[in-house]
């Protein structure tokens, strides 16, 4: 089918929350390239927006998804499931939760880590205690309750009123968020590097200093790694760069490499407060899910992948800063691992994709003054190479 025959489809038929969408329709992708039914080849530089972990037609997940499927794509948890056994035992042993829970998507994981916050003090005897601490430019879904959470206006207002229970406080303000501690604080929730907003990685000793005031006052600190978790920053986890450990933790994005898959991890005394039927998915944990997430997390650890994207990103924001110099522009280069945030100096944005996009490159941009990079974490500095060479010409031109 021709791409005007699809667009015009969308157009009809599709509810319209995207927008206009650049005009490609992609077929099939092998490494960090997409292919679009005409056949022209694009640079993947946002992997499906840090999903895409392991680039497109990787073997090993090609393989595990093919082969899960010709044997059980779904069945239901009132029985076991061997991948989904097997998936929460590796996690386990490879961060500081002790047990898992299997949803959907990011705003899944992250509705069931405030459940399991506001649940574990009711059953502890303190039902007062609900309220959730999160910080200004935050994203953590789209779902009421996430929406709620979300520290953007922007996401909030067409549908006020929000959940209550949440307050928003400015990142790295130790002060405010202390003064936001109340009788009904439950728990503090936070991105380590803010994604959506325009990669802002938060300060070590802000960090540092909100784990002890939660210690300190009985309050479980919720990390949600979905953007930054399985290896995007150059550690599995990006709660590791920072010398702390979260009370619960959320993943989702890279974990099953676009097969839709989100989980909850826990501490044991935390985790225990779910009992039978306090939470579940029909679809959370299916065996087609879980076995790719399975392969992702062995390639990352066979192929070191996690030490490459910190490699990599360290060169591509080395090679940013090489052509701050040239460009006025660029106004900064941010971000942790291949997690990069450019901010620029003018609002050209929207052009500056516009005109990557017509050299072959996808990237993705943040408002009018951000653009932002998440490849996959296979990238190599040849095509960090290419890509700059795309940029300088691009950023000549205007």
């Amino acid at each position: 089918m021709d791409l005007q025959t699809i667009m015009e489809m969308d157009s009809k038929y599709y509810m319209n929350t995207f927008g206009s969408r650049m005009p490609v329709c992609f077929e099939y992708g092998k490494g960090i390239d997409l292919y679009d039914s005409k056949g022209r080849r694009y640079h993947d530089f946002l992997g499906g927006i840090a999903v895409n972990a392991l680039g497109y037609g990787h073997p090993a997940l090609t393989k595990a998804v093919t082969a899960q499927a010709e044997k059980l794509i779904h069945c239901s948890n009132l029985y076991y499931i061997e991948s989904q056994a097997l998936l929460a035992k590796k996690l386990a042993e490879n961060s500081c939760a002790d047990r898992f829970f299997f949803a959907n998507s990011g705003a899944e994981a992250n509705e069931g880590a405030i459940k399991l916050a506001r649940i574990y003090f009711k059953k502890n005897g303190m039902p007062g205690k609900f309220g959730i601490i999160t910080l200004k430019n935050s994203f953590h879904g789209r779902t009421l309750t996430t929406v709620a959470a979300t520290g953007q206006e922007k996401y909030q207002k067409p549908y006020a009123p929000l959940i209550p229970g949440f307050r928003h406080v400015p990142i790295n303000d130790i002060e405010t968020l202390k003064a936001a501690i109340s009788d009904e604080t439950c728990a503090v929730m936070m991105e380590l590097v803010q994604g959506e907003s325009g990669v802002h990685p938060l300060d070590t000793e802000y960090v540092k200093t909100v784990r002890k005031l939660c210690d300190e006052n009985g309050l479980l600190l919720i990390i949600d790694e979905i953007q930054t978790g399985v290896g995007r920053t150059g550690k599995l986890f990006a709660y590791e760069h920072y010398g702390v450990e979260p009370d619960i933790f959320t993943l989702a994005k890279a974990l099953a490499g676009g097969i839709p898959i989100g989980a909850v991890g826990a501490k044991e005394h935390i985790a225990s407060a779910f009992g039978p039927g306090d939470h579940g998915s029909t679809f959370g944990g299916n065996p087609l899910a879980c076995s790719a997430a399975l392969a992702v997390l062995d390639t990352i650890f066979e192929e070191h992948l996690t030490e490459n994207a910190a490699n990599m990103g360290n060169y591509l924001k080395d090679q940013l800063t090489m052509l701050a110099e040239k460009y006025s522009i660029i106004g900064s280069v941010r971000g942790l691992g291949l997690m990069v945030g450019i901010q620029l100096s003018q609002e050209k944005a929207v052009e500056l994709k516009g005109k990557l996009f017509d050299k072959g490159y996808l990237v993705g941009s943040v408002g009018s003054s951000v653009i932002r990079l998440l490849p996959p974490l296979i990238i190599s500095k040849t095509d960090i190479d290419s890509f700059i060479t795309a940029l300088d010409e691009v950023l000549a031109s205007l």
